[in-house]
């Protein structure tokens, strides 16, 4: 690579970086092509895609970014960064699924939210169900108390209605 060849992939990188919700810094060394084409189709699923560049250049992208130093001390190596773009857990999720099932993929850290995580808060991480499912968890929540209510006042309305009732059966 030329220096303007560098300079157009650490802009490029810097772009990707700055516009991801996270970042997994994985060790890939090992993984043939077509794991390494099954890692990205699965993780393109999850709205998450797999980033190979010379440690040295996503170093320089990255440099600027606030508390990323403890993460970019990491990259050394064969290292690959993926990327969550949107639903994170999900991300997390079909990555250490991926690392389970071929030990060649190795999760080293992660950076979310200005923090660098460990491999268990990437599987605390992982845990978490999808944005849509913890949406419907709230939706739910808020609709619990506003249906108690509608059934406490329908019981108001219906009560007197009730009362009268009895009241004809007995004549």
């Amino acid at each position: 690579m030329n220096r303007h060849q560098k300079e157009i992939a650490v802009s490029d990188f810097k772009q990707i970086f700055s516009a991801a919700q996270a970042a997994f810094l994985v060790h890939y060394k090992g993984l043939n092509v077509a794991l390494m084409q099954d890692l990205r189709r699965k993780l393109r699923e999850a709205n998450g895609f797999f980033k190979v560049s010379k440690a040295n250049l996503m170093r320089i992208a990255v440099s600027d970014v606030k508390g990323i130093d403890r993460f970019k001390e990491q990259f050394k190596d064969q290292v690959g960064l993926v990327l969550a773009q949107k639903d994170v857990p999900t991300v997390a999720k079909k990555l250490t699924e991926f690392s389970k099932a071929h030990e060649s993929l190795k999760i080293m850290s992660g950076f979310f939210e200005f923090k660098v995580l460990g491999i268990q808060e990437i599987e605390a991480l992982a845990a978490l169900p999808s944005r849509e499912v913890l949406l419907a968890q709230v939706a739910g929540t808020v609709r619990a108390p506003l249906s108690a209510l509608v059934s406490v006042l329908n019981q108001v309305l219906c009560k007197p209605i009730y009362a009268i009732k009895q009241i004809a059966e007995k004549r």
